[in-house]
């Protein structure tokens, strides 16, 4: 007769000496005999994870609690499966299950709190890492995902006390040094942030996280050589790969292309599109047909690109093609530096009859347009978009009225703020081109507008946040990317009030005289 309690020694002991084979053998022989063993389901869960098998994990310790409810092993590794699956509503409710039973587990306070972050929820997510902390001061994974928390409330110096204090604690945690940079990055101190991730690149050279955060802090400090080959690894990045498709065929790596068809994959957001879309009469000067893959929203637009082949719904079958590259690789490809962006004075036009009919609906005066808020999905949304109320008080403080160029949910608020709505004209971005041309102003957040301004030549003031993009650079209300925009920066983070009062004083003085005319469009 099988003695269960000796055979499970036995594998709980392979499983200490790094011996897994031996110990999943001896986890198996246990499981035949007694389906529901409640350690066996737990060890055989410990397996799974060395394994980065989460999901099946998650299913042994979840088998195991059913058994025994009160097995705190594998309540605890339950939630971390979770997590480790990529599932943190699922790793949060097991979390606070097993907090019922096992109040004082720093472990699940600090699943629990890492589970909130990752659901976008800062404040709570800080609330169960610092009650982690208090039950276990060593636990530097909580210290450094209380810093994680805090710079996602922009509370960026907290932040970087917290992992630094996780850095004391375990000096080689990799995923420390690589916030530790994007903090550093937040506060503007450069070179450090980068020392911050070669610290982590020395210890882990794949590490993609630490490769991204030093392309941000490159780029963002105009080192664009570093920046933009550091960029290639955002393909690798957990965040973003499930973004990327590789196509099938060869990559374009700037190699001769006379005669070849090129096709361009656009990736990432709208604005980015847009603004790389100013390579493409690049590759056509070197004699190839080029093709640009991207959302449908933007082919009427884009068509109108001097040298583009084609414009098609990157979701949709791709013609053939001889190369391909992913648009963001293309300022590698072509060795940009801030000295030599290509078309900065603009390369886009929109159609000239639009542009009467949309100005022949707008009263005379000062034509300006705004726009207050990007897509809401995305990761960065809620420092760059303008809460309601700062709106408001910028539609108070303007001398001028407004015109809403505003798309998507928040369009709705128009006219609560008094504008003049657009939004149902705004069909595409050919349409919105019309309008933007139509104007002599735009004010904007740093969301695809901005770029579209930019692109056509308009001027346009955008509104940033204190940490930026990295293409908005450091120190500057300029931007080599477009000559007709002027940036209005946070002078702490989520300072909007003194951005707006700013614009409000720069629109007196731009508007002192009479109506300007519209600049001419760039053809």
């Amino acid at each position: 007769m099988l003695d269960v309690a000796e055979v499970l020694l036995g594998a709980v002991r392979h499983h200490r000496a790094g011996r897994r084979a031996e110990s999943a053998a001896l986890c198996r022989r246990v499981l035949e005999a007694d389906p529901c063993q409640p350690n066996a389901l737990f060890l055989a869960g410990l397996l799974a994870l060395d394994e980065d098998r989460p999901s099946a994990a998650a299913a042994a310790f979840a088998r195991a609690v059913a058994v025994d409810s009160g097995h705190q092993g594998a309540r605890i590794n339950l939630a971390r499966a979770f997590l480790g699956a990529g599932d943190p509503a699922s790793a949060l409710e097991a979390a606070e299950t097993g907090l019922e039973g096992f109040p004082d587990a720093a472990e699940l306070h600090f699943v629990r709190g890492t589970a909130l972050g990752t659901l976008r929820r800062p404040e709570q997510a800080g609330i169960a890492l610092a009650r982690a902390i208090a039950l276990d001061p060593s636990h530097a994974c909580a210290w450094l995902n209380l810093g994680n928390a805090r710079a996602d409330l922009d509370r960026l110096e907290e932040a970087e006390c917290h992992i630094r204090t996780a850095l004391r604690l375990a000096p080689t945690l990799l995923e420390a040094h690589a916030s530790l940079g994007f903090v550093l990055t937040s506060l503007g101190r450069l070179d450090e942030a980068r020392d911050a991730c070669v610290a982590a690149i020395a210890q882990a050279p794949d590490f993609a996280q630490a490769h991204w955060n030093l392309a941000t802090a490159a780029l963002l400090g105009g080192d664009y050589t570093t920046g933009f080959r550091e960029y290639e690894w955002r393909k690798r990045h957990d965040r973003f790969r499930r973004d990327f498709i590789d196509l099938p065929g060869r990559v374009w790596n700037g190699e001769p292309v006379d005669g070849l068809d090129v096709l361009v994959q656009a990736e990432q957001g709208l604005g980015d599109t847009i603004q790389l879309s100013r390579y493409v009469p690049l590759i056509a000067a070197r004699g190839a047909r080029v093709t640009l893959a991207c959302a449908p929203v933007l082919i009427p637009l884009l068509r109108r690109v001097k040298g583009l082949h084609a414009a098609v719904d990157k979701a949709a079958r791709l013609p053939a093609y001889d190369v391909w590259i992913d648009q963001m690789s293309l300022p590698r490809v072509f060795a940009t530096t801030p000295d030599t962006i290509p078309a900065a004075a603009g390369w886009l036009s929109a159609d000239q009859g639009a542009i009467a009919s949309l100005a022949a609906c707008l009263a005379p005066g000062p034509r300006i347009g705004i726009v207050w808020a990007g897509n809401h999905a995305h990761s960065n949304d809620r420092r760059r978009s303008l809460p309601a109320e700062v709106v408001t008080d910028f539609a108070e403080a303007c001398a001028v009225p407004l015109i809403s160029l505003q798309v998507g949910p928040r369009a709705i608020e128009a006219p609560r703020y008094g504008f003049h709505d657009l939004s149902r004209d705004l069909t595409d971005y050919a349409a919105t081109a019309a309008a933007v041309a139509a104007l002599d102003l735009v004010l904007c957040v740093d969301t695809s507008v901005a770029h579209l301004a930019g692109a056509l030549g308009t001027p346009a003031w955008v509104m940033l946040p204190f940490a930026p993009d990295w293409r908005w650079l450091l120190g500057r209300d300029d931007t080599p990317w477009y000559r007709s925009l002027r940036l209005f920066r946070q002078p702490r983070p989520g300072d909007w009030r003194s951005v707006i009062a700013r614009i409000a004083e720069q629109l007196g003085v731009h508007f002192a005289g009479e109506r300007p005319t519209t600049p001419p469009m760039v053809q």
